[in-house]
């Protein structure tokens, strides 16, 4: 019989989390580390990055930090490669850098569409590929897109961010068709509103808010702590047969009109 505490137990795993010095993602990796895997914080920024690891191993984790672009396919690669070589393998990888534009469609620069688009789409592909060709050859590995309610829903001013975050979902349907077979498991986790520096201008707007907590079920913002528990089971093998899903952990704003 398995027992729980050993299905969700990440110990001896090293999860990869990119966009990870701040935000979800730091609330990710510090979740992460609480269940047991070594975490590897990443950046563009090697300032951020060392603080955000600085902080974790003052908590007992275990934190490797990889700086790169992950819009840069060339530097991720060279990046991951240089990692499972010289320090070990990654288990689980989240592909989390992300940014927001808004803008009315109609005024859209063309630059910051070009812009969203490579940090919210191509940084899953660049990253997925790398680590997923190691994961290949080893049969086994978790990769999880953060997606969004924007996956499935649409708000005036951010089409593009819509259009990107639909991209990521059936992406990672694509993913989990191509590479179940090598014994990896895709999937991704879609956040409602939360209470990020992404977010900082909604959540300082008090009109913003109060339609949100008229909107949400749960009649508030989310805690990025109350996305830890959807990666775990993700990251974990309590989801082994679990591909190509994505998992609203929004306070029931997409089941209800």
């Amino acid at each position: 019989m398995t027992k729980a505490n050993t299905l969700f137990d990440l110990s001896g795993k090293t999860a990869l989390i990119t966009g990870s010095s701040q935000g979800i993602g730091f609330a990710l990796a510090k979740g992460l580390a609480g269940a047991g895997a070594a975490v590897v914080i990443n950046g563009r920024d090697k300032a951020k990055v060392a603080d955000a690891a600085q902080k974790l191993e003052a908590d007992g984790a275990t934190v490797h930090r990889l700086a790169f672009d992950a819009c840069d396919h060339d530097a991720v690669k060279a990046a991951v490669d240089d990692f499972e070589a010289n320090v070990g393998p990654i288990d689980i990888l989240f592909n989390n850098a992300g940014m927001q534009h808004r803008a009315p469609l109609e005024d859209f620069p063309a630059d910051a569409f070009d812009r969203i688009l490579n940090t919210n789409v191509k940084t899953v592909f660049n990253v997925g590929q790398a680590v997923a060709r190691h994961m290949i050859e080893r049969g086994a590995g978790k990769i999880i897109n953060i997606a969004s309610v924007q996956t499935s829903l649409a708000r005036p001013g951010i089409a593009p961010y819509t259009a990107t975050k639909g991209a990521v979902g059936n992406l990672t349907k694509g993913m989990a068709t191509d590479w179940a077979k090598y014994g990896l498991q895709v999937n991704a986790i879609a956040p409602g509103y939360f209470d990020t520096p992404l977010n900082a201008a909604l959540v300082a707007d008090p009109e913003f808010s109060a339609w949100l907590e008229k909107r949400t079920p749960a009649g508030r913002w989310g805690k990025v702590e109350e996305l830890v528990g959807a990666a775990v089971f993700l990251s974990s093998a309590g989801s082994s047969f679990v591909n190509g899903h994505t998992l609203y952990v929004d306070g029931g704003i997409t089941a209800s009109l």
